[in-house]
């Protein structure tokens, strides 16, 4: 695949690790072109308390760790962006973590935020959506919003990290858990695990 240009949102669940980990290896990935990123207003908080990252002042060149060169950022209010139209070209969009707010508005079809309303058009269009719930435990309104999703065409990609392959620390615990979602559209990444049931 060449010039593939996702959607990538962060939202006010716990497990921001997850979505800068997505972030930096989209931005290293020669096979992507551009990247949309939106992060809601909730992420804000949870960004700062888990990775020390605070404010909307160069929030992705913090968290990518350097100016980037191919993600754009829009405001979460800006219902306008290009994203929010299905005319404007796209691969796909990935939530990560999804709150269960956010699963609720797109389960619901309540298209009130850029997040929600590019996670609609995506589905519209029978693109690729991944939403990486957090949330535990569940509740059953919870349960039913990921079954009308799923049947609306979203794919519910929980975040459980795998321990098989015997990760040192949180970081590589996320690094591994986005490779699997990357595996999943279509865009394998190097230095992801393999089980191989011989070892």
């Amino acid at each position: 695949m060449n010039a593939i240009e996702l959607t990538v949102a962060i939202t006010g669940a716990s497990g921001a690790v997850f979505g800068r980990e997505l972030l930096r290896a989209l931005e290293a990935d020669e096979r992507v072109a551009r990247v949309h990123f939106v992060a809601s207003e909730n992420s804000l908080r949870v960004i700062a308390e888990e990775l020390g990252v605070s404010g909307r002042t160069d929030l992705l060149a913090k968290l990518i760790g350097g100016e980037p060169k191919k993600t754009i950022q829009h405001s979460d209010a800006n219902i306008g962006a290009s994203i929010a139209s299905g005319s404007h070209p796209s691969h796909g969009m990935i939530i990560l973590p999804c709150s269960m707010g956010t699963l609720a508005a797109i389960a619901n079809g309540l298209a009130d935020s850029l997040i929600a309303r590019a996670a609609d058009v995506t589905l519209k269009e029978r693109r690729p959506l991944l939403l990486c719930v957090r949330e535990t435990p569940f509740n059953r309104i919870h349960l039913r919003n990921m079954s009308l999703a799923a049947e609306a065409g979203a794919v519910i990609f929980p975040c459980i990290p795998a321990f098989y392959n015997k990760p040192v620390d949180s970081i590589e615990m996320a690094r591994q858990f986005v490779c699997r979602v990357l595996a999943h559209i279509g865009l394998p990444q190097q230095g992801a695990y393999v089980w191989k049931a011989e070892e």
